[in-house]
């Protein structure tokens, strides 16, 4: 991989990872668009690593707070009396689906589900999936102010099955905090704050395998080059689709998904995409 593919691929990291069109699909789709080998799950998740960091700065007060109410709930023996620590608390709890899932299907997740039909797929799926909870919203209205336990863990659940690529991490689990009653910017904050402990592991996790296992001539600067401009992208990206969601629905979005998953199919149908899906 040369230079400028890792800062493409990166810069394609940081604003699909936290705008609900899936980054997977959009690392998948962009080299074969342009001619480039397939990056593969490894790298895709080391540099997922530069849009944790953007997590962890835009979100620093609030991860500072959450720690510190976790701990103090921990000694004085009532961890669920504070709001921050219930949240930290939920935020754990809400990261074991993902994990469990993680290990059971990584060998799946790394071949036959990176698969052109399947991410073509899911972005139609779970666009409409979105569609549905944002027209719920805005019929209903937020009814909740703050994330519970059964909501957390169902938007947990719901990141589990971002393991699919096109799904959307932060598709899925936006969508679900909107099924849930929460307004769409604080669907889109918890949606954030909860990928912090999943694609942080992750991405250690295929980093020390991919540095077992080898950098070939490149070495680590494609891996920082692309790491480094997901972090700055991705930094942007969370404080500008907060800003929107305070504004606008998620319908744009949507209708993203759906057009690209129908080009894709209709590619893919015409033969276009056959020896790349």
């Amino acid at each position: 991989m040369s230079l400028l593919e890792a800062i493409v691929l990166g810069i394609v990291q940081g604003l699909t990872e936290f705008l609900p069109i899936s980054s997977t699909a959009h690392l998948k789709i962009v080299p074969k668009l342009l001619g480039w080998a397939d990056p593969g799950a490894s790298f895709s998740a080391v540099i997922q690593l530069g849009t944790v960091l953007a997590v962890l700065g835009y979100f620093r007060k609030d991860l500072w707070e959450i720690a510190a109410g976790v701990l103090q709930g921990l000694r004085s023996g009532r961890p669920l009396e504070d709001e921050r620590s219930r949240l930290g608390i939920y935020i754990a709890a809400a990261t074991v689906p993902i994990v469990v899932f993680g290990l059971l299907f990584q060998e799946e997740i790394r071949t036959g589900l990176r698969s052109l039909y399947v991410i073509s797929a899911s972005l139609i799926l779970v666009g409409v999936a979105m569609a549905w909870a944002d027209r719920r919203l805005t019929l209903f209205g937020p009814t909740k102010r703050e994330v519970g336990f059964a909501d957390a863990m169902f938007v947990g659940m719901a990141q589990a099955l971002a393991l699919i690529p096109g799904v959307s991490r932060s598709g899925s689990t936006i969508a679900a905090a909107l099924f849930r009653g929460l307004d769409r910017a604080e669907a889109a904050r918890f949606s954030f704050l909860l990928s912090v402990p999943a694609v942080t592991a992750a991405g250690v996790k295929e980093g020390y395998e991919l540095l077992s296992a080898g950098l070939g001539d490149e070495g680590l600067a494609p891996l920082f080059a692309g790491t480094l401009a997901s972090f700055v992208v991705g930094y942007a990206a969370i404080a500008g689709l907060i800003a929107f969601l305070k504004r606008r629905s998620v319908m744009v979005f949507v209708g993203y998904r759906i057009a690209l998953g129908l080009f894709l199919l209709v590619l893919l149908g015409a033969g276009v995409l056959e020896h790349l899906g």
